[in-house]
């Protein structure tokens, strides 16, 4: 980007310049510029307290004022002191000394390099003005003469209005006989009778001043033409003035002289007397009137308007009547005050040496004389000085800094004069850069620039640009120059940061200062305000985010403006906007808040803008205009309405609501709803009635405010419009009938008097109707037959007549209780639980009421399989309807049953049938309550199990399945199924299985009617290691805290069983599958199940329930409830006790192999993933084989079942799945 060369400038000092004087910075010494002061003339008014009087200016040094007043030195009162510049001139008057300043003022500022002046300011000082007190006499004059009533209005401030009214301020009527002139006077062209009042008032209002002031009255006599032998009411005509030749009240005499300024309003007048009145006409010798030309005040004045130089010239008006006519002409002059002609002489810096030339143009009529002043003082020309004055131009030759000075060139004639102040300062000095050096900039990305460079010197400059500390200049497409010097980039892009630097150099030396550019991105909005809908009185939300350069942070500010207008945002809480994470909350808008709005992002570069429309929901206005016609009779009207404003959501319905005076006073009741584009409804009133109504409207925002009521409507009363409804007929007692109804509401009476007929007849057996005119909205009929139907009809009436004819109804008398009972009764045995009963249906007029259904109620005497146990275990059904059969279901099998049947109706039920007994069959049993998998072998595994707590039948054995299972995909690999006789039964023993595998065993008791729902259990072989003989311990004393098994060897597998000693089978309470550790193994974690005091402790508690289980299951056991499960053989029993007995240690001492182990590790067990033992650990006794090989709690009927179904007893630990012998795996243990 480079500059073109160098930039040639004169800067401030161009001639082409249209200030007064010159822009030079006032750290250059200077003479006084005049910067502002009061134009003249300056009018005090009365009221004004104060009056000031301006002069301004600038220079340095700094000016010193002075003032005059009418030509002499002047000392003001009051001058201000301004801290800008130190002597200011402006001074204050004060209103009780105005009189004494009345005058025309000059201000003249001065400093060691010159003087400036200011035109002369003119103070008016005015006094409210007045009329003289005087006494006027009568003006007499005869009919037909001429009148001139003068006002000699007083002068004041204009502008001025003269009126003419009479004493009770009515105006007088102004024709074109009777006008008033520009001067203010009443003429009158001649005199008629009408024209005698004492009463003509002049009034002159001046309001700027707020003032009217009023001439003392003038009185008129016109005396009558007629014979004083005559009265004045003779009824002879009146007699005519004679013949008047026309002449002219004002102007006097045959030509005037009018002269005006250019632009002012040019008024001729001519007002005319003579008899009759005469006619007034306008011409212009020898053209035509121009087109602005108007007529007023009856054709008596020529009114030009913003006269020109050519609308001068000779106007001639002329009065004529029938008698003959008058002239007058007027000469117009058309003058102007002086003027510069193209604009006031420039002051002028030059250099020393050079010619100066100050022209002062000027135009004017008659041509202005000028003045010429040096410094405020008049000088002329003088042939032998190097300066000369050529009428209108000051030449200065081969000007020297002496020359320096304000020059005055002031034109003036008769009406006005102007002036100029002309700065001419000669001087060389070197460039001085007015810009401050190292001048930040910024612009954003695509933007134009000025790089400021102000130079003042003389001679002009030379400028020039350069970037970055380069030699060259800049020059290029997007860069340029202004005449000013400074530097202007367009369209700037990113590569324009950097540093710029402007050189300004002449004859007299070289300047240099640098500027800074930086290009920043611009601000743009990103996610902008989207138009929305919002119902009024919830808040408005309306998101602007912006993104915009950080560097500009501190100057970025979100406005919102709706309309165009700013919205204040504020943090007090009483404030409706907030605005949070660029979005504007708008709360609880209301319809005020619809508009457009717009999100402002800026910053100090520039600024994006968005908009969004904001269109506030709010319920409908209410209608207005209400007014009622009727259409057919008084009783049906059509009330219309006028919509009032949606607010945006178009009304669907109208609601009419009326308002009556006699039984619902206040309360306003829905009477009619029309759609929402109609603006009428017909409404069928009832009569008797004063109402008025109101509408309201419905939009989908909701109901709007009610309009406001109608006058009152009264209704004339009528006969009643419609019978009573919702009759109900019930018999509470056997042998009466209760009728009731619904009675009219208060506004359906229609009339005073209202009554109901009630008419009822037994339906087929009477023809005449009974009636009974009743008040209230009940009625008994006493003394029927039970259950008998009857014909009702209710009829409304009043005073004016009756409803039209009823509905007719058919009813029943009240009921008893049924007769008969069903007969035939027979069941038929379905299912083991489920039966069908049938029978013979009663006669309907043994029902004696509506028939409700029957009854079915069976009674369960006792199973089969206890014969001696009486149960009477009742239950029953109801079926309603009239049927003959039904289907009974929930029986229990096996069971001897007795039923009967009974019919019912609303007032109770009838008597038995004669019962009926049988018995149902066989079921299959309930699941088994409880199946436990023990004694875990490489081949083997013991089932036990308990009968079904219900057989349903005679339990004839069971049905066994088992599944070989993957433990990998669980399924089942390998079944085998086995039917076990002898109800008896309740342990099985498993072999041939596989070593180490998983089994499912699924366990069923069966009776003759089949197998029942299978108990499902799972458990596993084990995989044994070693020797496979059991060694057995002594007996563990019950009030040991612990039992200790040593001399096992490291590194082997053993498993684990605790024994009770007389429990049947030798079945264990505990089994678990161990491993031990190796001498120096790593890593050994301690845990809190595994420590010694733990392990001793739990041992303990094992023993106590192990006494207490063995206690209750002797108990149990003598009931008979197991007699089927054979203890096991003595000889069994024996051999098991007589095994090797291991040593028992009550003292621990460690070998030296755990010398290096600490204490608290001490018989810490863990599995295979070095995990602790949860549950299986050596002296946790009470695990799952108790909970899944005890009876006890089973014969005591407290089971407790798992998700499995197995049976969990009452002193089973932590639950697991599956069976104790089904190891995870084998336990470690440190030998």
């Amino acid at each position: 980007m480079r500059l073109v060369g160098s930039l040639q400038l004169a800067l401030l000092l161009a001639l082409t310049s249209r200030s007064a004087g010159l822009d030079i910075p006032l750290e250059v010494e200077q003479p006084p510029t005049i910067v502002t002061h009061t134009s003249g003339p300056v009018v005090a008014l009365p009221y004004d307290h104060t009056v000031t009087i301006r002069c301004e200016a600038r220079g340095n040094p700094p000016p010193e004022y002075r003032w005059t007043k009418d030509g002499e030195d002047f000392i003001p009162p009051h001058v201000t002191t301004n801290k800008t510049h130190h002597t200011d001139g402006t001074f204050v008057l004060h209103t009780k000394d105005l009189a004494h300043f009345k005058g025309r003022y000059q201000c003249y500022a001065s400093n060691k390099l010159g003087t400036a002046m200011t035109e002369e300011i003119e103070l008016i000082v005015t006094s409210i003005p007045k009329f003289p007190k005087e006494a006027i006499a009568p003006i007499v004059v005869k009919e037909g003469e001429p009148i001139t009533l003068h006002c000699n209005p007083p002068e004041g401030v204009a502008p001025r209005k003269i009126y003419w009214m009479t004493i009770g301020l009515q105006h007088i009527e102004q024709d074109e006989r009777v006008s008033m002139g520009i001067d203010g006077n009443l003429y009158f062209s001649n005199a008629l009778q009408k024209d005698n009042r004492p009463d003509y008032c002049c009034f002159a209002s001046f309001p700027r001043i707020r003032t009217i002031v009023q001439k003392n009255a003038l009185a008129v006599v016109v005396k009558s033409l007629k014979p004083d032998n005559e009265s004045a009411d003779s009824s002879a005509p009146a007699e005519a003035p004679p013949v008047r030749m026309p002449g002219l009240l004002l102007p006097s005499g045959v030509q005037t002289e009018k002269v005006l300024l250019k632009g002012e309003n040019l008024q001729l007048e001519c007002i005319s007397h003579g008899y009759p009145t005469p006619k007034i006409g306008w011409m212009k010798l020898g053209d035509r009137l121009p087109p602005r030309a108007q007529l007023n005040n009856f054709g008596k004045m020529l009114k030009i308007s913003a006269v020109e130089e050519s609308d001068g010239g000779k106007y001639m008006c002329t009065a004529k009547n029938s008698a003959g006519e008058a002239v007058h002409y007027f000469d117009v002059i058309v003058e102007e005050p002086p003027k510069w002609l193209t604009e006031p002489p420039q002051s002028q810096l030059t250099v020393i040496g050079s010619d100066v030339h100050i022209k002062c143009s000027v135009s004017g009529k008659p041509p202005p004389d000028i003045t010429w002043r040096r410094n405020g003082e008049v000088f002329r020309d003088d042939p032998s000085s190097d300066t000369r004055v050529l009428d209108d131009t000051v030449v200065i030759h081969n000007a020297r800094p002496e020359d320096s000075a304000v020059y005055q060139c002031e034109a003036s004639n008769s009406h006005g004069s102007i002036l100029a102040n002309i700065n001419i300062m000669i001087m060389n000095i070197t460039p001085q850069i007015l810009t401050r050096d190292y001048q930040e900039y910024a612009v954003i990305l695509g933007g134009d620039i000025i790089m400021d460079c102000s130079v003042f010197s003389s001679p002009p400059p030379s400028i020039s640009w350069t970037k970055d500390g380069l030699p060259d200049t800049i020059e290029g497409e997007r860069a340029f120059a202004l005449q000013n010097g400074s530097l202007q980039i367009s369209n700037a892009e990113k590569n324009d940061n950097g540093k710029y630097s402007c050189i300004a150099y002449n004859t007299e030396g070289l300047s240099a200062v640098s500027a800074v550019l930086h290009v920043k991105d611009p601000t743009k909005i990103i996610n902008p305000p989207q138009d929305v809908q919002i119902i009024s009185g919830t808040t408005a939300q309306l998101m602007c985010q912006a993104e915009y350069d950080k560097s500009l942070l501190g100057t970025f500010e979100l406005v919102w403006r709706k309309d165009g207008k700013e919205i204040p945002l504020s943090s007090e809480e009483n404030s409706r906007y907030f605005v949070a994470d660029g979005m504007l909350h708008i709360m609880n808008v209301n319809l005020s808040d619809q508009g457009i709005y717009t999100c402002i992002a800026r910053t100090s570069l520039d600024e994006d803008n968005a908009t969004a429309l904001l269109t506030v929901l709010d319920v409908p206005d209410a209608p207005q205009n209400l007014e009622i016609s009727e259409i057919k009779s008084p009783r049906n009207v059509r009330l219309s309405w006028v919509p009032g404003s949606d607010h945006n959501s178009s009304v669907t319905e109208f609601i009419v609501e009326y308002e009556e005076s006699q039984w619902d006073p206040g309360k306003w009741k829905v009477l009619q709803k029309v759609p929402g584009n109609q603006a009428t409804a017909e409404l069928a009133l009832h009569g008797h009635l004063n109402h008025q109504f109101r509408v309201y409207a419905v939009n989908a925002v909701g109901p709007g405010p009610p309009s406001e009521p109608t006058e009152r409507y009264r209704t004339p009363p009528a006969a009643p419009d419609r019978n009573p409804e919702n009759i109900k007929i019930q018999g509470h007692h056997p042998y009466q009938m209760d009728i009731s109804w619904e009675p009219l509401l208060p506004t359906e009476h229609n009339g005073p008097g209202l009554e109901y007929k009630v008419s009822y007849r037994k339906l087929g057996v009477e023809n005449n109707w009974t009636d009974h005119l009743v008040r209230r909205h009940l009625f008994v009929v006493r003394n029927t037959s039970a259950f008998v139907p009857y014909e009702i009809k209710i009829q409304s009436r009043n005073s004016h007549g009756w409803a039209p004819e009823p509905k007719v109804f058919t009813g029943y008398s009240g009921e008893d209780v049924p007769t008969a009972a069903p007969r035939n009764v027979a069941v038929e045995v379905i299912n083991t639980t489920v039966l069908r009963v049938s029978w013979t249906p009663v006669p309907p007029a043994t029902v004696r009421g509506h028939l409700g259904g029957y009854d079915v109620q069976w009674l369960r005497k006792r199973s089969l399989l206890n014969p001696n146990k009486i149960l009477d275990e009742c239950q029953s059904l109801s079926f309603p309807g009239n049927r003959s059969h039904a289907i009974v279901s929930g029986l229990q099998p096996f069971s001897e049953y007795r039923l009967t049947v009974n019919v019912f109706n609303k007032k109770g039920k009838g008597p038995n049938s004669d019962p009926a007994t049988f018995n149902t069959t066989e079921g299959v049993p309930e699941q088994v309550p409880i199946l436990t998998a023990s004694n875990a072998q490489r081949d083997s595994i013991l089932l036990v199990w308990g009968p079904p707590l219900e057989a349903n039948g005679i339990l004839t054995g069971y049905l066994l399945q088992y599944h070989l299972i993957n433990e990998t995909t669980l399924e089942a690999v390998d079944s085998q199924e086995i039917n076990i006789t002898g109800a008896d039964t309740t342990q099985r023993k498993l072999e041939g299985l596989e070593e180490g595998s998983l089994y499912r065993f699924r366990l069923s008791a069966c009776t003759r009617a089949g197998c029942g729902p299978p108990l499902a259990q799972e458990s596993s072989t084990v995989v044994v290691a070693g020797d496979g003989n059991w060694r057995i311990s002594e007996a563990v004393n019950t009030s040991q805290s612990f039992h200790i098994i040593d001399g096992l060897k490291p590194g082997a597998v053993y498993t684990i069983r605790l024994l009770a000693k007389r429990l049947f089978d030798n079945a264990s309470i505990f089994e678990d599958v161990i491993q031990t550790q190796v001498k120096g193994v790593e890593g050994q974690r301690s845990d809190f199940s595994t420590q010694g005091w733990f392990i001793g402790t739990m041992c303990a508690v094992a023993l106590l329930t192990l006494v207490a289980l063995m206690a209750c299951f002797v108990q149990k056991n003598k009931s008979g409830k197991y007699a089927g499960t054979p203890p096991p053989p003595p000889l069994q029993r024996q051999d098991m006790f007589s095994m090797e007995k291991v040593k028992e240690k009550e003292d621990l001492h460690p070998d030296v192999e755990s010398q290096g182990m600490n204490d608290d590790t001490f018989c810490e067990y863990s599995d295979s993933d070095q995990k602790p033992l949860k549950g299986s650990s050596l002296c946790s006794l009470v695990g799952d084989s108790v909970s899944r090989d005890s009876l006890v709690d089973y014969a005591d009927g407290g089971e407790e079942f798992d998700e499995d179904g197995s049976f969990i007893g009452e002193y089973s630990g932590p639950k697991h799945r599956g069976s104790v012998s089904e190891p995870n795996g084998p336990s470690s243990v440190t030998a």
